[in-house]
């Protein structure tokens, strides 16, 4: 059996930490491919690496050599060095780093360094050989993996019984490193486990896998033991953020089980993620709720829009021209919506209200500020009759007006917008209808 486990930035704080990712790694022969994270936040008010990575980029742009924020880096890892009591020469790789970083001058490479530095740390903890991800991870001109990649990575790791990989960077078509968003290494766990054929990618962070619903909202709420690819994509994109939302696609392909667990917990059970065909939903008809705050509808109303030739297509045409994306557009026979992400369409909204005016002469055009979305997830949802009534009997009990509603085709989950205000009690009293908790 083949094992790849990534493990998070808190997973990699310190380096008590990196002990303890050792210890996880060896009481399992399975695990033999590791893909690591920069160190994060130790403690309360701490910083991550990574933001002080980008904080050195900006020192080396301005002043042409590392500073403050990279020395700051730099003792980071020293005492990782010294608390795992790893035999390597931090200072000569600490120096070649800074070195390389003021030779680059890019922010994506000096970016990438805290996973680099990182895995050369761990590598040399569990001694065993350090892949560069610059080396087998190589991006389109899209910034998406290319095909290459998975070879180049099944190459390298044929007959090497156990490695580290950095996460979180790669090589742009152009020679240069290459960073995912943030969060990616998430993605290079998936895609080392995909080039290994892996029969589980583990994921490793400080929780002990997805939660139904955001703790922060309602307190101790239930753990999701199992849930589909296809659930965990809606319920990462809508703001259930343990595992980065990009991260299931290699491992969906190649039909790779994906298993959360929690560093500081290693005996939870945590969340198994399951492949979508032969999913058998829980006993619940709903498997999580998620949601976001801060989006701005954008409403139109014009008689006969169905018949209208290209009338989304001019719409989308505006939206295209000021580099803003949509989250959904609920429709009706003669009305249309576009729901957006607020920090995107508030600089531009005068001028994308013009120009869809220009470009469609709606009969009514209107914007709605300060709006939250709810998803309701969950397979079991499309076997269950009455699920839209509960929703809406709960919500309506808040006296919460529901200013938006949207289902997708699959019936996979239900979407409905309140405003900002709203949106905590909204959860909550949906929480309470199809999980019974007591709040």
């Amino acid at each position: 059996m083949i094992k790849v486990c990534k493990f998070g930035g808190t997973s990699m704080a310190d380096g008590i930490n990196f002990l303890r990712v050792k210890n996880i790694l060896e009481i399992d022969p399975a695990r033999r491919y590791v893909v690591v994270s920069a160190p994060g936040k130790r403690f309360g008010g701490d910083g991550k690496v990574t933001d002080l990575l980008y904080e050195t980029y900006r020192e080396v742009k301005e002043g042409g050599h590392v500073g403050e924020a990279y020395a700051k880096v730099a003792e980071r890892f020293r005492s990782i060095v010294h608390e795992a009591g790893v035999a390597m020469d931090i200072e000569a790789l600490l120096f070649e780093t800074a070195l390389s970083i003021e030779a680059e001058q890019a922010e994506d490479f000096t970016a990438s360094r805290g996973e680099y530095l990182a895995g050369r740390i761990m590598a040399a903890l569990l001694q065993i050989p350090f892949i560069d991800a610059r080396d087998v991870i190589k991006f389109d001109a899209l910034g998406r993996p290319d095909a290459r990649t998975y070879d180049l990575l099944r190459d390298r790791l044929r007959g090497l019984r156990r490695a580290v990989v950095a996460g979180f960077y790669g090589e742009g078509p152009d020679g240069k490193v290459k960073t995912f968003s943030r969060g990616g290494s998430d993605v290079t766990g998936a895609i080392v486990a995909r080039a290994a054929g892996a029969d589980l990618y583990e994921n490793w962070t400080d929780v002990s896998g997805f939660l139904a619903c955001d703790p922060r909202i309602v307190p101790n709420p239930a753990g999701i033991r199992r849930l589909s690819y296809r659930e965990l994509r809606e319920l990462s994109y809508m703001g259930a953020n343990v595992l980065h939302s990009e991260a299931i696609f290699p491992v969906r392909e190649a039909g790779i089980p994906i298993q959360i667990k929690n560093t500081f917990r290693p005996e939870d059970e945590g969340t198994r993620i399951l492949p979508d065909k032969g999913f058998v939903p829980s006993g619940r008809p709903v498997t999580g709720i998620a949601g976001k705050k801060n989006f701005t509808v954008i409403f139109l109303e014009k008689s006969l829009m169905n018949t209208e030739i290209g009338f989304t297509y001019r719409v989308l045409e505006v939206f295209k021209r000021h580099n803003i994306s949509f989250e959904h557009i609920p429709s009706g026979i003669d009305t249309m919506s576009f729901v957006i992400d607020s920090e995107q369409i508030l600089p531009d909204l005068e001028a994308v209200e013009r120009e869809i005016s220009e470009a469609v002469h709606p009969d009514k055009i209107g914007v709605i500020p300060d709006m939250a979305l709810i998803a309701v997830v969950g397979h079991g949802m499309s076997y269950n009759v009455g699920i839209s009534a509960r929703l809406f009997t709960a919500i309506a009990r808040t006296g919460v007006n529901v200013r938006m509603i949207d289902q997708g085709s699959s019936e996979l989950n239900i979407i409905v917008g309140v405003e900002n205000v709203h949106y905590e009690r909204t959860v909550r009293a949906v929480y309470e209808e199809f999980f019974g908790s007591e709040i």
